[in-house]
Order: structure tokens, then sequence, then C-alpha cells
């Protein structure tokens, strides 16, 4: 394809927010009569699912304490449902298995899904929590655990596959996807902040509308745009907290236990749902037990053909480098920096043991290969979806992204001139305002 010079809206990006946002901008400009797929171009400097969609776990679930964060996830399942096939998108459902200390909030996430009309089935208490998971499995045996939030709907998808299939839908429309293109700069024209042109390694292209859809890239593209490297944050006590950084990164947990995926069916030979296991239980070592933590720790797991195994991860852990001197590329099983190492694999094997009894002494079967990647996280670890310099919409999922498949579909209708309610509490403006998202006690930043 030839390099375009114009294009009436250009996406930076082609993950799940890129490629949503261009398919649903199409449908509505066709549906209005304003245009079509053919005013829009993806411009990606790799290629689709190159970044942190395409080795994402794939996890599509409801369960966050946050009301808005459950409300905006109970529209993008919608968007996950309304074509399993095109997105290898698997409905096996999700189940939050907390302890105690989680209790109050994991009760709050369920009275909150029933409003909302969310099909989910909670279980309280330690015997009951025990029969229930038993129901599923036989040989469950997590200790510490006192509630169990069963969320009919969600499941995981295929990363890679349900990328290319946001792809298709995006091109049947007309959109122009360009790879192997970088982004080097933004052009104003006059006295103007807005964008006149995105400058790249191979030209430049004038355009009306930018859309910044890059995941762990975001702090780049910010710096180029020269928006604010820190931010002030109100309280909910009222006091200002000044010079905040922005942006931070932290490295993710993940790996693949290499044994037949149908290993972990159902006791009525099913595939299972999607499993979080939140616990203050001390976790043993399954290969000499001796104490891993006494701290509270999770992990989430699932058999997935895809990834050739049980395949799952923990708590992610923070990056104490600056985050200009980060260095994101060659990203995830490239990186020769931020992947998992054997404490990982022995944490995370040890885990699933002392979940279910099946996995007890199948640390071998782990797959020793490169796994992880990173995530740019806002202040408070939560999305920013916000219009920057009159004409960038900066979609920013701090890390939350891959499952936020429908966020494009609400960016697509503010491009229009809609606003969403669904987007509103994710703007950058909360921070000095206060409207900060309420936090629960799970160990993971992003719950």
């Amino acid at each position: 394809m030839a390099m375009p010079t114009h294009a009436k809206y250009v996406i930076i990006g082609a993950g799940v927010h890129g490629l949503s946002t261009a398919w649903h901008l199409a449908e509505r400009l066709r549906a209005s009569g304003r245009g079509d797929g053919k005013d829009i171009l993806i411009i990606d400097k790799a290629g689709i699912a190159a970044g942190a969609s395409g080795i994402a776990c794939g996890v599509v679930r409801n369960n966050y304490y946050q009301p808005a964060m459950r409300e905006l996830m109970a529209m993008c399942v919608e968007v996950w449902e309304s074509n399993p096939k095109a997105f290898s998108y698997h409905p096996v459902g999700y189940m939050q298995i907390s302890p105690e200390a989680m209790h109050e909030d994991v009760a709050t996430i369920y009275a909150q899904q029933q409003d909302i009309g969310y099909e989910s089935v909670f279980i309280e208490g330690t015997k009951d929590s025990m029969t229930y998971m038993k129901g599923i499995f036989h040989d469950w045996q997590a200790k510490g655990i006192t509630s169990v939030l069963h969320e009919k709907k969600g499941g995981y998808a295929n990363n890679t596959a349900s990328m290319y299939g946001l792809a298709k839908k995006a091109e049947d429309l007309g959109v122009r996807i360009l790879t192997g293109v970088e982004v080097t700069g933004f052009r104003a024209d006059n006295a103007s902040a807005a964008v006149a042109a995105v400058e790249t390694s191979r030209g430049t292209i004038a355009c009306e509308q930018v859309v910044i859809a890059v995941g762990p890239w975001v702090n780049t593209l910010w710096t180029k745009l020269e928006l604010p490297k820190t931010v002030s944050i109100k309280d909910a006590k009222g006091k200002m907290h000044h010079d905040i950084p922005m942006w931070r990164y932290w490295a993710l947990e993940e790996g693949t236990l290499g044994v037949d995926p149908n290993l972990q069916q159902t006791n009525d030979g099913r595939m299972p749902p999607v499993i979080h296991v939140d616990t203050d239980a001390p976790l043993m070592s399954d290969v000499d037990g001796s104490l891993i933590t006494d701290q509270m720790w999770g992990i989430y797991y699932k058999p997935d053909f895809n990834f050739g195994g049980v395949q799952g991860g923990a708590m992610p852990v923070k990056v104490e480098t600056p985050v200009d001197q980060v260095t994101i590329d060659p990203y995830g099983p490239e990186s020769p920096e931020f992947v998992v190492d054997d404490n990982f694999a022995h944490m995370w094997c040890s885990a699933l043991a002392f979940c279910q009894k099946r996995f007890e002494g199948q640390i071998g079967l782990y797959k020793k290969e490169p796994s992880g990647g990173l995530g740019c996280f806002t202040p408070d670890s939560f999305p920013v979806f916000d219009r920057f310099r009159d004409n960038v919409t900066v979609i920013a999922d701090s890390n939350h992204g891959y499952k936020m498949i429908g966020v494009g579909k609400l960016v697509a209708e503010e491009l229009l001139g809609g606003k969403s309610a669904l987007l509103e509490p994710f703007r950058l403006s909360r921070y000095a305002e206060g409207r900060l998202h309420p936090t629960s006690h799970s160990p993971f930043p992003w719950s």
C-alpha cells in the first residue's frame, strides 16, 4: 500500500483499542452518511497485535470493585459476546475466590453486578465455599477461602486470533492498516494546539483527528505531544498532592504449565471458568515445602489450547527504573530484561498445587520459554480516556486493555461529537478534582 499523505482519522496502534475504534468508527460513519472506513488510517510501527494485545492472557471479566469499571466492563463483555467466533472468544465464565480480608469488597461487587443485571453467584463462608468449589473440581483444596464470586459471563479469548478478527471487521469496511510505520512527532499549524499532521518514519500524514492507542508505549507519545509528565491529585480528605508522576511501569508475570489442557476439565467433563484465587494463607513450595510467602498473594489460570497447557499469571512486579529510562523494545518475550524467571515458575506452580491436587508435582512441566511484558500504569492504576490538544484522543488503559474491547465503540461515538457516560469517570481531570476510584484489598494493582 502506498503511503498516504492525508487521512481524516489517524489511529496509532493496531491492538485492541486501535482496531476496535476503527471498526466502530467506520460503522458509525457509514450509518450516519458522514463518510466510511476509507476515511480511517491505522498505523503501527510493528504490526497487528505486535504489542500487549498479542501476548495478553486474554481473560475477560467484570470482577471490579470500582462501579465505573464494572459498568464499562459489562458493556465490553457484550461486544465480546456479539461475535464469539470472529473474536475467538470462549464464554466459560470467571471465578473470584477470596479470603476474609476481601469478603466485604467482593460482596459489594456481587450486589452491584445484580443491580446492573450481570449474572453471577456469590457463595459465602469457608465450608460453603469449599463445597461449591469441590462441586466443580473434585480435587479443590485451597485454604483461607471464605467467599466465591462466580461470574457466569466472561471467560477468555485467544489473543492474536481475536485481534485479526477485529482487523478483518475494520478492513471489510474500508479501513486501511499500515504497519512498519513509526510515529516520530506531531505537527501543529499556526497558533492552534491541534495536531495538523502526524510525522512518521515514512512521511507526514495530514489529519483532522488523532487517536493514540499504543498500550505500554503511551508515555513515549505522551511526551511527543508535550503533555504533562506529572499531575496533582486531591485525596479523599481534600488534600492536594503535587508532582505525582503520570506514568509508571509494572512487569507482568505470566507463564504456561505444559500439561494437556483437558487436565483442567470440571467434574462433568467441561472446560472450566477462568480461576482467580487471592488468599492470605501461607504459600509453601511444592518442591521442598519451604515458605514462599506469608503475605497475601494471588494467581489466575485457565486451560488454553492456544498456549498449549494451563496458562495464567500472578501479581505484577513494580519497575523501579525511572519511567523515561525504561527500555520497552524489544517488547514481551523478546525483551532481555522484562521476562519471568525461575522464581515466578516456582511460586505460580506451587500456587496451582495449593489450589488443586492435580497440579502437585507438575512443576517439571512448566514451559521454560520467555514470557512476560510491560504494562504502563496511570497514577491510580485505572484508565485515562480523554481528549487533548483539541483533536487528540488518548486511550491509556493502564493495562486493563485487552478485555476492554468495547472502549473503541465509545471512543468512536465521541469522535463524532457524542459524549459517553461510561468514559466520563476516566478523564484526566478526576485527579485534580478528587473524583478517584475506590480501591480494594486485592493484591493486584488493577482490581
